[in-house]
């Protein structure tokens, strides 16, 4: 298959050196310096160095690659995702499948990616990809499961089989919603399992988080439509362990840090990759504002990102709730 991916951060690269296993992969950025820089060195040295990208075509001209595509995989952090779709998704085809590989919800319309892009394209022809997987793991060929959700079967069993490597397995799904808000929302727990980290809590406290967590995020989720089987899977349970325990996780990493007693600017503006969790906890605290939603821990993260409220503090706060059943 001919694949186009927009987006050249480290999860755009991961994929394309995965995908060229048995398909012609095309992977583009929006900054032309970036892309140069990838065809000069054939290496993603500021994103995810120590790979060849020797097998990869990479171009500055995307309305050529995109006409040519049989299918497109967008990589591109959330906030920057509409912008770069006003600009070029007029030359997707709309019969081409467009998959979401981005973990978000949009500031202000609190939409998720496929919404934002089905403003663009057909959205019978938009599936999401997500579940643990953290793009330095993938690109070293360490064994990874994922789940690739639609709402169309045989297309999702077409792309299934593109994307199927010995150390790269993908699972079906057709709960778009719920496999999107898992791996969204689970961004927002890795921040607080990062701060717990940073207070150095043990493993009583990240357990009772991550427990709490996927509690909270289902609860987002079936308000949203989504249906609650889907947070047992790899996109929910699956991607919040990987994100509250791994070194690599950029979420865990601006939690860790704070709790440490850094600001959120002083964090993330010295941060080469974006960490999508910081915009989704605005996003979902103020639509759980507005819908009277109990969304405790994530009431709490953003307290911390942007009301300056003390990490332990937080904490405290959370576990002196009103005593509640489990059930």
């Amino acid at each position: 298959m001919n694949i186009t991916i927009l987006g050249n951060g480290s999860w755009g690269t991961a994929l394309a050196l995965t995908l060229q296993r048995q398909n012609k992969v095309t992977l583009w950025g929006p900054l032309p310096d970036e892309i140069d820089a990838l065809r000069r060195d054939k290496e993603n040295k500021k994103f995810l160095p120590g790979y060849s990208l020797e097998n990869i075509i990479i171009t500055p001209d995307i309305k050529k690659v995109l006409h040519r595509a049989e299918a497109v995989v967008i990589a591109i952090p959330t906030k920057y995702l509409r912008k770069q779709l006003q600009l070029h998704a007029a030359n997707i085809p709309p019969a081409v499948p467009v998959v979401s590989a981005t973990k978000g919800l949009e500031d202000k319309t609190f939409k998720l990616v496929s919404g934002i892009i089905a403003e663009f394209h057909p959205a019978d022809n938009i599936l999401a990809l997500s579940g643990p997987s953290h793009a330095e793991e993938v690109a070293a060929r360490i064994p990874t499961a994922i789940t690739l959700a639609g709402s169309d079967s045989l297309q999702c069993r077409q792309i299934q089989q593109a994307f199927m490597t010995p150390f790269f397995r993908v699972y079906t799904n057709y709960d778009m919603t719920g496999v999107q808000i898992g791996g969204a929302l689970k961004n927002i727990i890795a921040i607080a399992a990062g701060m717990c980290k940073g207070l150095e809590y043990g493993s009583n406290t990240i357990a009772a988080l991550m427990t709490r967590g996927i509690k909270e995020i289902s609860r987002f989720g079936v308000f949203m439509g989504a249906e609650e089987k889907t947070f047992h899977g790899l996109s929910g349970i699956g991607d919040l362990i990987t994100t509250c325990i791994s070194d690599f996780s950029r979420n865990f990493f601006v939690g860790r840090e704070m709790a440490r007693g850094r600001s959120i600017r002083q964090v993330t503006e010295k941060m080469v990759m974006v960490a999508e969790g910081v915009e989704t906890t605005r996003s979902v605290y103020h639509f759980a504002e507005q819908k009277q939603l109990d969304m405790p821990i994530a009431k709490a993260v953003y307290k911390v990102l942007f009301d300056a409220l003390p990490p332990q503090q937080a904490v405290e706060e959370l576990m002196t709730r009103e005593a509640k059943s489990e059930n």
